[in-house]
């Protein structure tokens, strides 16, 4: 008896926790989550807010999938607060709203599930991770969150940066925070603010310190440390009619699902900016050939095509929130020596989207300028989160957001 409780202490002991074990799953797509307002794209939203997450899975064979909310410290990692200290009622529950697609090609079932909702009453402002498990506790997906108070006000100016060397290309978001209500005592070790373009997690600035103390007011003029790639306007492609050729799509296939072929990009040597208006990234699942876009709105194969040289030593993907702007082995191009093109084709909802090109070299390091360029006067999204916890605090607050859209000055 006693060798068996060692050895199920062992196994307790080892077992990986579950948020930082996400199960690769091709079959997992669409994935949203967004406020239930229409057009609204962002994850970060004033505490109480209701978001929807959905997603579909093309097995189509109604798995039982599981969610589970998790508090996060403001670097993203667990919280030492226990469950029933940010959540009034259950962490995890099963996901009910389950719906078989309806006459498409691509079979495959849609899931969605509200949070907060009766059961899950989210009390404490901060980061979260969002999950979905499968039956047997895998990670099957995770999306992240912010929930904020309004207890400071954040104040967020975007302009060309004022480095000369960077003056073409880069974007400097400079801004304050106002605190009536609060006392901060030690600002370097008690804040914490993290600078977001384009709702993109992966391009994130973090660890900037106040340069100027006013009477409850923090000031961060900096030139040089929150300044972003401009990047230039996001590609984009609109296929809610799948059966014929529409924005962008110059050719339509049917085959065991409708294959839609872009119109190729070709790169130059000397990008130059291209204005037209794009949603900064995001997409919006839609179909005119159905009246429920969450079941009736098909899959089609979607090719992209980059004419260009090779682009040597680096990696080139395809890349939007459709994936949650990640490089993956599913949106990697392969390069054809004989045509000297890039090709990649994944399945996509249908829906308009707006998508770009990154590369990546053999140190990781990820540039989403190769391909289109960067340009300063490019239109872009700037979100300032400010972390509060004080001395001694349990937790990492969310006590004020600032936006800016910079719209490209000229």
């Amino acid at each position: 008896m006693r060798k068996l409780l060692i050895l199920l202490l062992f196994v307790l002991l080892c077992a990986p926790c579950s948020f930082s074990q996400e199960v690769p799953n091709g079959n997992i797509k669409s994935i949203q989550l967004r406020p239930l307002a229409e057009n609204q794209f962002s994850a970060i939203v004033p505490l109480g807010t209701v978001l929807e997450l959905s997603f579909d899975d093309l097995d189509a064979d109604q798995k039982e999938y599981y969610y589970k909310v998790e508090h996060m410290t403001h670097d993203w990692k667990p919280s030492k607060i226990l469950s029933n200290q940010y959540i009034d009622g259950f962490q995890s529950n099963i996901i009910l709203d389950v719906n078989n697609a309806f006459n498409t090609y691509q079979n495959y079932t849609h899931y969605s599930i509200k949070v907060p909702n009766i059961n899950t009453i989210i009390t404490k402002s901060g980061n979260y991770v969002l999950s979905v498990l499968n039956d047997i506790d895998e990670v099957v997906l995770t999306r992240r969150f912010v929930l904020y108070e309004n207890t400071a006000v954040v104040g967020v100016a975007t302009s060309r940066s004022r480095n000369t060397k960077a003056y073409n290309t880069e974007q400097t978001v400079q801004f304050s925070v106002n605190y009536p209500t609060l006392r901060i005592n030690n600002p370097d070790q008690e804040v914490h603010v993290s600078v977001i373009q384009n709702q993109n997690w992966n391009t994130a600035i973090n660890g900037l310190k106040p340069q100027f103390f006013r009477k409850n007011q923090l000031i961060y003029r900096y030139i040089n440390k929150s300044n972003f790639k401009g990047g230039n306007q996001f590609l984009n492609f609109d296929n809610k009619i799948i059966r014929n050729k529409s924005m962008n799509i110059v050719k339509v296939e049917r085959k065991e699902v409708y294959h839609n072929y872009l119109a190729p990009f070709e790169k130059k040597d000397n990008p130059s900016y291209s204005y037209n208006p794009d949603i900064n990234g995001q997409f919006v699942i839609r179909t005119i050939e159905g009246a429920d876009n969450n079941t009736e709105a098909d899959y089609a194969m979607m090719h992209f095509n980059l004419m260009s040289e090779k682009i040597h030593q680096k990696d080139v993907y395809v890349v939007g929130a459709f994936n949650n702007f990640e490089l993956t082995p599913e949106n990697k191009m392969s390069f054809d020596v004989q045509s000297n093109t890039y090709n990649a084709n994944f399945l996509l909802k249908q829906g308009f989207y707006n998508y770009t090109y990154a590369t990546k070299d053999n140190n990781g390091t990820v540039s989403y300028g190769d391909v289109l360029g960067d340009f300063s006067i490019t239109e872009n999204e700037y979100t300032v989160i400010v972390y509060f916890r004080q001395i001694g605090g349990l937790y990492d607050r969310v006590i004020g957001v600032g936006n800016s859209y910079f719209t490209g000055e000229r």
